[in-house]
């Protein structure tokens, strides 16, 4: 385990000698920095876990108007850094100021040193706890994973992904593009010991190859032309969670190479720094790729290959599990609904029908985009086929043709539309006149003029 790093801003040289005495005795790292200015300087390189303040300088020996500027500077940079201030003298006001910006607590010069100590640990402790809340209130708050389903084949997907969802095994999950691999890479995390931690996500398709060790490890400030600023990478981000390479098939033999040497060794650097980092998380990928085909055509190596699928699961597309789709519907019909305040929508007979029929190239993914459409377009109660604007797949040309209508005169068949109409809505006649996309009138008044009883 790592010792926290304590930044100590001071200007008197012998203040900060005997501040570094006192705190590696208590097992903790020390830096030094004699003003707020060449703190700045040490913050844009460097971490620090606490930051030992002094309220008043050799420009400012009273007012501690440089402390209190310097707190000001670290809520803007929202560099999340504990601070303890320091005083020489009891400032009731100053110590007040002091900790509307931010300080977390103070100590008075002369420190003593057990004072010292359990006000360091104290506020150490409490950082720590903040971050852990921090990300348990954003799992909580943030995109529950959208997983709804009966049938059988996600049944016996879910009961092995429980299975295994509490170890640190490297998962790897296949299938078509939109079946829900994201969400459920996301569900293995929350059911994880890894939950109170973060879950970084990563779509490997969309980051440069340039841009790849700077992404996964992070850079220092300089490390390169356009390195303006120190980046934290995305094994860093992920330390203690869970981190989710998408469309992992798409990373560059180079690439490959580098994130095999990492999850071979368990290190990394950050460019432009020679220290090494050991990393601590699961990875979960995703592909819709074929690897054999790949790794055949040596496009992807073999060996990182075997290091991503300790265990390797296939989900599921829409159309393989039909029994899905009605209670995906009403799922994503009550989102958009609360969402863009239709709360009362619901669908229609006719309209589950038509999306039953449907073949879902895009998976469950379409599925949503669709019934957010609707929701939107809307100007009703309930949603119906119409209003669904369900596209004409080759599944559904196919199907139309098979049931095509025999020759037969324009009337006959207009009489046959509208029976076969009314027997999918239930008779109902407004859902009937939306399937038919006329209005509820012309069907009354063709109703009539067949004779057909109301």
């Amino acid at each position: 385990m790592h010792a926290s790093t304590i930044l100590v801003i001071e200007d008197k040289r012998e203040v900060r000698l005997s501040a570094r005495f006192v705190l590696e005795d208590f097992g903790f790292a020390v830096a030094e920095a004699e003003s707020p200015a060449h703190a700045k300087t040490w913050l844009a390189q460097q971490k620090a876990d606490l930051i030992l303040l002094d309220m008043n300088f050799g420009l400012d020996t009273t007012s501690g108007d440089e402390g209190l500027a310097f707190l000001g500077w670290l809520q803007q940079q929202a560099l999340d850094i504990p601070v303890v201030a320091m005083t020489a003298w009891s400032n009731t006001e100053l110590i007040v100021r002091a900790m509307q910006l931010g300080a977390g607590d103070f100590i008075e010069k002369p420190w003593n040193n057990q004072r010292l100590h359990q006000v360091l640990q104290q506020q150490l402790q409490l950082q720590t706890l903040n971050r852990k809340n921090r990300a348990l209130s954003q799992r909580l708050e943030g995109a529950a994973p959208e997983l709804v389903w009966q049938s059988d084949a996600m049944n016996q997907l879910m009961q092995q992904l429980a299975a295994v969802a509490a170890t640190d095994a490297n998962i790897l999950l296949t299938g078509e593009n939109g079946t829900g691999k994201s969400q459920l890479a996301h569900w293995l995390h929350v059911n994880s010991h890894r939950a109170a931690h973060a879950f970084i996500s990563v779509n490997l398709g969309a980051i440069p190859e340039s841009l790849f060790e700077s992404e996964f490890f992070g850079h220092k400030k300089g490390a390169f032309t356009d390195a303006k600023e120190q980046r934290i990478g995305r094994f860093e981000l992920a330390k203690g969670g869970s981190l989710f390479l998408d469309e992992i098939a798409t990373i560059a033999p180079a690439q490959q190479a580098k994130l095999l040497r990492v999850l071979e060794s368990g290190e990394f650097e950050m460019l432009g720094s020679s220290q090494t980092q050991r990393t601590d998380v699961r990875i979960i990928s995703a592909t819709n790729g074929d690897f054999a085909a790949m790794i055949a055509e040596g496009s992807f190596r073999q060996d990182l290959y075997y290091r991503l699928n300790t265990l390797e699961f296939r989900v599921p597309s829409l159309r393989e599990r039909p029994e899905d789709i009605a209670v995906l519907a009403a799922f994503f019909v009550k989102k958009h609904g609360q969402r863009y305040r239709k709360p009362e929508l619901v669908l229609s007979a006719c309209a589950l029908k038509a999306l039953q029929a449907y073949s879902w190239p895009g998976n469950v993914r379409e599925l949503s985009h669709m019934m957010e459409r609707a929701v939107l377009l809307t100007q009703q109660g309930e949603l119906t086929a119409l209003q669904l604007s369900l596209p004409v797949s080759a599944h559904t040309k196919t199907a139309a043709a098979n049931n095509s209508l025999p020759m037969m005169t324009l009337e006959s068949a207009e009489l046959q539309l509208i029976n076969q109409a009314l027997q999918e809505c239930n008779g109902n006649k407004q859902k009937a006149a939306d399937l038919l996309g006329i209005t509820k009138s012309s069907l009354y008044r063709r109703l009539e003029k067949h004779n057909v009883a109301n």
